[in-house]
């Protein structure tokens, strides 16, 4: 995913500079919101200086988008309530072994009178820590190191905002300075007094390097440190490790996964290079730990790269690893991970390493000093990289040669062997990216045997009930373009292809020979769906009779489930060219729900009170706590893969509490169903989803349930856990409203104590 950001400067009324910023963002759930913003600066007569931002808002069911302000003003009138509630700084806020160990670094740093920078300051944490360190928040406002001051710069709006309340309520206002800049933006002399002697920052993704910590550090180091400065953290140290593991596989290798099947659709054939896949070169955020039954080890922890904070850092280095193995076995992925050394004295540690390394020694040794007790959190992951052009076969006690080089943003490798013969190509490996990228998900997806199998049963079973088919595939499925143009050599296929839009059709140009199709059977819309329909009404041309969809949404992997019934909402606008015996596909969805002991993921999504000493209650509405929260207010759904949750169970029975009729236009739903424990235990939240049916007389459904790893499910977590069991608080009762006007659902739950 990525944020893009154009900042606006205006000199005067009628003089506006433009530029604009990109920068890819590859966690869960991003520190800032997966949107673009526009931040406007204007200048007063006074000289002062107000902010306004533009966030821009999608709406989930028409895929329009329009832009939101936020003002600068004391009240949070402008600011949408989701807009943080589904950042990490929640999770980060509730990781107390890394909170903790930032506190103790800050204070064994902070000895003397000095100037602290802190870059990123999020709701202002590691700023106030810095500060009470210094004594700046003695009671009388008297501070014991009088010269001292700290910098906060946060170029976030919305979290500035929160920042203001945050420092306001632990009497901290007025004694840091708050900057909202970007940290490359910062003039001394202007944006802070002087250059700092002490830099903290927290700047880090899942892979390191994936928020520009190099960039930030080679500015701060040029234009905002004094000459050896103290930094916190004072070295990061990424570590790898080679694993067999076959889902990994099915993540990024479609080729060979497609080639062993025998249905004879070819999303990848021969000859098509590059068209489709994995992007290349690039780490993925995975918990790493739900896989750990499945995954063999094929050699010990290696380090690759150690990153020190507190000189500046060079934009690119590679360097040659030779690596043991320690089983017979494929090379799948690397698994990688860093080792955070937040003080020069190497005293203070903090580690993403999953729960089965066997650490080198001296890695044990330094790690001894952090807590290792429940270490899951979902703003920092490990990192898997899927090798693009081998299937490395080992041999126990072999010499694997690793080129491992990073950039300014990511790390990368290449594997070169003693023995080439036992590097297997992949058929048509290419250097470049994809024309079309895939998530690793959607790739494992495409290559499912068991679900390409079902959705061609349910085209096929469609097709046979029409003569001269005109399909439309409503959604960015190129599958199912593909196999309905193969299938039915009488079809015509009207793909809208919202999200892929050129780069669809010319995918289905380049593959249609190889899948037995040409391409006078897809008719090409360029236009919108309003002149669409405008078109094929006017011209009076035969009405559509088949209309399809898996659904998917190009671009929109962490949608919650029912947005996807955006395939509702097109269905609806284009009732009128619609002939009245079309078939739909799928016909029905079926909302489920379940409920779930998720200890791991309410720890890192409840209430904050006090973090460190520094009371942060104020947050919790705007970051979207559960917990303690108002009677008025309610923790948001969010969409997770509930498989990589930690520590999960189903505690009673599936059930269906909404039903979507897709052979009617959109309309309100609602319902109301029992839910009976069959386990007890701590029901920490709701899980629900979407089950699609594709063909309703076979009873042909595709479920996104739990169980299927490619799809994420929406997560609702209680207020308060609930202890469930026999005798008591036995059954729940869910009742749920979908309001079409806005796509969005409304959850309402009881639990019901056993009269018997």
């Amino acid at each position: 995913m990525r944020e893009k950001q154009l900042k606006i400067t205006t000199k005067s009324p009628n003089c506006v500079m433009l530029s604009g910023i990109l920068k890819p963002l590859f966690v869960t759930f991003p520190r800032r919101p997966a949107a673009a913003a526009t931040t406007v600066r204007t200048m007063s007569s006074s000289g002062e200086s107000t902010q306004r931002m533009f966030q821009l808002k999608t709406d989930p069911l028409t895929g329009k988008s329009e832009w939101v302000v936020i003002e600068e003003d004391e009240e949070d009138k402008t600011t949408p309530k989701a807009l943080l509630a589904t950042t990490s700084y929640l999770d980060m806020l509730n990781d107390t072994r890394r909170n903790r160990a930032y506190r103790h670094a800050i204070d064994n740093a902070v000895t003397k009178p000095c100037h602290v920078l802190d870059i990123g300051a999020g709701t202002g944490l590691l700023s106030m820590m810095a500060a009470r360190a210094m004594g700046l928040t003695d009671r009388k406002g008297e501070s014991s190191f009088s010269n001292g001051k700290v910098t906060a710069c946060e170029s976030y709006l919305p979290m500035i905002k929160l920042m203001r309340k945050v420092l306001r309520s632990n009497g901290m206002d007025g004694k840091i300075r708050l900057v909202n800049k970007r940290s490359d933006e910062l003039e001394v002399g202007s944006d802070i007094h002087s250059r700092a002697d002490i830099l903290i920052s927290e700047i880090l993704d899942s892979e390191l390097l994936g928020e520009g910590l190099i960039p930030t550090l080679q500015h701060a180091h040029d234009n905002l440190l004094v000459e050896n400065p103290i930094t916190v953290p004072y070295r990061a140290t990424t570590y790898g490790q080679l694993v067999e593991c076959t889902y990994l596989r099915d993540m990024h290798d479609l080729v060979n996964r497609e080639a062993e099947l025998s249905d004879e659709i070819r999303l990848v054939p021969s000859g098509t290079a590059g068209l489709l896949g994995v992007k290349k070169q690039q780490q993925f955020a995975m918990h790493c730990d739900a896989l750990k039954d499945e995954i063999k080890l094929l050699s010990e922890p290696f380090k690759v790269f150690d990153f020190d904070f507190w000189k500046r850092p060079d934009s690119s280095r590679e360097t040659e690893l030779h690596i043991k193995t320690t089983n017979d076995g494929t090379v799948h992925a690397i698994i990688s991970w860093w080792l955070l050394q937040l003080d020069s004295e190497g005293t203070i540690f903090y580690s993403t390493e999953p729960n089965w390394i066997r650490c080198p020694d001296d890695v044990r040794e330094l790690e001894s000093s952090s807590d290792s007790s429940d270490n899951w959190c979902d703003h920092w992951k490990q990192s898997v990289w899927f090798p693009q052009s081998v299937d490395l076969h080992v041999l126990k006690d072999e010499e694997v040669h690793l080129h491992a080089f990073h950039t300014e943003t990511s790390i990368s490798y290449d594997f070169k062997t003693l023995n080439e013969r036992r590097q297997v190509a992949h058929v048509d490996a290419c250097t470049g990216d994809f024309q079309i990228v895939l998530s690793p998900e959607r790739n494992a997806l495409y290559g499912d045997s068991g679900w390409r199998c079902l959705m061609l049963n349910a085209i096929e079973k469609s097709l046979r009930q029409r003569i001269d088919p005109l399909c439309l595939v409503a959604d960015d499925s190129i599958f199912l373009a593909i196999a309905i143009a193969r299938l039915s050599k009488s079809s015509n296929v009207i793909p809208l292809f919202p999200g892929l839009g050129k780069k669809g059709l010319q995918y289905l140009h380049k593959v249609c020979a190889a899948n037995s199709f040409t391409m006078d059977r897809i008719e090409s819309i360029s236009l919108s769906k309003k002149d669409l329909l405008s078109t094929m009404q006017d011209s009076h041309q035969r009405k559509i009779n088949l209309l399809v969809a898996e659904p998917f949404y190009y671009g929109n992997d962490n949608a919650l489930p029912w947005q996807n019934l955006r395939f509702w909402k097109e269905r609806t606008l284009l009732d009128s060219i619609l002939s009245k015996d079309v078939l739909i596909m799928p016909c029905k969805g079926l909302l489920k729900v379940c409920a779930m002991y998720l200890p791991n993921l309410w720890r890192s999504r409840c209430c904050l009170k006090e973090v460190e000493g520094f009371d942060h209650s104020i947050v919790n509405t705007t970051l979207g706590a559960c917990g303690d929260l108002p009677l008025t207010e309610e923790s948001p759904f969010l969409p997770f893969y509930v498989w990589q949750c930690g520590e999960t169970k189903i505690l009673g029975e599936t059930a269906t509490v909404l039903e979507f009729d897709f052979s009617k236009p959109m309309s309100s739903c609602s319902g109301k169903t029992p839910i009976e424990f069959r386990e007890s235990g701590i029901c920490h939240g709701f899980v629900l989803w979407i089950d699609w049916v594709m063909e309703e007389e076979d009873n042909t459904v595709l479920s996104t349930g739990p169980d299927n790893r490619n799809w994420k499910q929406a997560v609702k977590l209680l207020k308060k856990p609930v202890e469930v069991k026999e005798g008591e608080f036995s059954s729940t009762e869910i009742e749920a409203l979908f309001d079409p006007s806005n796509g969005e659902v409304i959850l309402q739950h009881a639990f019901l104590i056993n009269q018997s």
